[in-house]
């Protein structure tokens, strides 16, 4: 029987040779290849892209073979490209959508397929869901179209760097001297994020800058126990910041000038100060539920209004789409700003960092001490368990109850935007949200105080395996 392709909250991916094989592809892309014919569009084309992962070549070839019989055209990237840069190059491109081959931030023996919609947002569940009825159609009469399509080739490095130089203040960069270190990660923003600042004379060293397919042995993700190499060259070059990207460079992975890892969630509440500073925006913020509350408290200061949306960058690009926030994030090192592309951008949120301390004069660590000292501070956290069958089913018994307390404290609002979010009276919280995929919970606890974050994570395991 033929493994079932279902498209999650960033595409579909699967370990290479057991279910990412050849067929499986195939299947995967004719399934996109009917997808797009039946959106009846009269000279359909398709880009067609990768992240630098093992046959990303091969499977490229192969998908523009496939959309060519279909009488789609493709647009082919010859060299690997940045989700956020292929996002933009459909909508500069008037393309019908982009299939990129990549496995994101997963580790090296993964592999993936991202479907972008002809508004370079990542495909909303009623697509993949049209995706993968079109995959069991083609499965039930494996017929390939006799249609004829030439393969053309597509750039979007010029077009997506000169973009982020519109957005992003280089003069201000360069003008305060401020020193760059970057971490690609072996990744598909090699070239970009460093040869940006370098071309506008900014000072920018790199670490892991050529193609390693294993990506150092590890996953490709710019998470905190991984930059050692990047902290290195900060320390060697006198960085004042350090800039990471993962795999896909849709996320992104901040250091500051002493070392410390900002983590997403406060990245995205700072760059959210800056930019209605900055740029005197006020349209609106976005957030998912697991997203820290020191959000919330920032949109309450500016007297700005909050949208708080389930997991999945998707349902913030809509908002992005519809022009209702200046920024939108998650907690998973996401963002992308308003008149940018609805999908996540790794390499601007860096370039912004730079823009942020260069403008501000200020280290991170100390511009989110001065947003503590006038919103409060806040203590995010999040944690995954695993879960035996037996725990799994108890568990997610419990989570269709809406309890009244939780762990001796009063639950002052429940939330199911997305899972179960129980908000305290303190304004500390839990969110509870099952894995699709595998038997795990993922738990965000976020507490006003560090010792109070301690208590409130043990509590929260604790109610788990109760």
């Amino acid at each position: 029987m033929a493994t079932q392709i279902k498209f999650g909250t960033s595409g579909w991916r699967a370990v290479m040779a057991e279910e990412f094989t050849f067929a499986n592809v195939r299947r995967a892309v004719h399934g996109i290849a009917r997808y797009v014919v039946a959106q009846r569009s009269k000279a359909p084309k398709v880009i067609v892209g990768r992240d630098p992962r093992f046959l990303g070549e091969t499977f490229c070839a192969m998908a523009a073979e496939i959309l060519a019989s279909y009488g789609i055209v493709p647009l082919v990237i010859s060299e690997a490209a940045p989700t956020p840069a292929i996002s933009y190059a459909v909508t500069q491109s008037n393309a019908d959508g982009a299939i990129n081959f990549t496995a994101s931030h997963n580790p090296p023996e993964y592999n993936g397929i991202k479907f972008s919609t002809s508004d370079g947002a990542p495909a909303l569940p009623e697509a993949t869901k049209r995706i993968e009825s079109e995959i069991a159609a083609y499965d039930a009469n494996p017929e390939t179209p006799k249609g004829k399509a030439e393969a053309q080739s597509i750039d979007p490095r010029r077009m997506y760097l000169s973009r982020l130089r519109e957005i992003v203040d280089l003069d201000v960069i360069k003008g305060a001297g401020v020193k760059v270190a970057f971490d690609p990660m072996w990744g598909a923003a090699r070239g970009y994020s460093d040869a940006l600042l370098r071309e506008a004379g900014i000072t920018v060293a790199t670490v892991h800058d050529y193609r390693d397919v294993l990506f150092g042995g590890h996953a490709p993700e710019p998470d905190d126990h991984l930059l050692e190499d990047l902290r290195q060259k900060m320390r060697e070059t006198g960085a004042h910041i350090g800039i990471a990207t993962d795999g896909d460079a849709d996320r992104f992975g901040i250091v500051d000038e002493d070392g410390t890892f900002l983590q997403p969630n406060y990245i995205i509440a700072l760059l959210f100060d800056y930019l209605v500073e900055s740029r005197g925006w006020k349209n609106g913020v976005g957030k998912s539920v697991a997203t820290t509350n020191l959000i919330n408290a920032l949109a309450d200061k500016h007297k700005i209004e909050l949208y708080e949306t389930p997991v999945g960058f998707k349902y913030i690009g809509e908002l992005i789409k519809q022009d209702k926030i200046l920024i939108g994030g998650e907690e998973s090192a996401g963002l992308s700003i308003r008149r940018h592309v609805p999908e996540k951008d790794g390499v601007l949120a860096g370039l912004l960092c730079c823009e942020m301390v260069a403008r501000r004069g200020a280290s991170l660590g100390k511009q989110l001490e001065g947003i503590f000292a006038k919103v409060g501070s806040y203590y995010p956290l999040r944690e995954n368990f695993h879960l035996t069958p037996e725990v799994k089913e108890k568990f997610t018994k419990k989570l269709r109850v809406d309890p009244s307390e939780f762990v001796g404290n009063k639950v002052a609002q429940v939330v199911r935007t997305d899972g179960l979010k129980l908000v305290l009276e303190d304004g500390s919280w839990a969110c509870y949200r099952l894995s699709g995929t595998e038997p795990v919970v993922r738990v965000y606890t976020e507490a006003r105080t560090r010792e109070g974050l301690d208590k409130l994570s043990l509590a929260a395991k604790a109610w788990i395996f109760d």
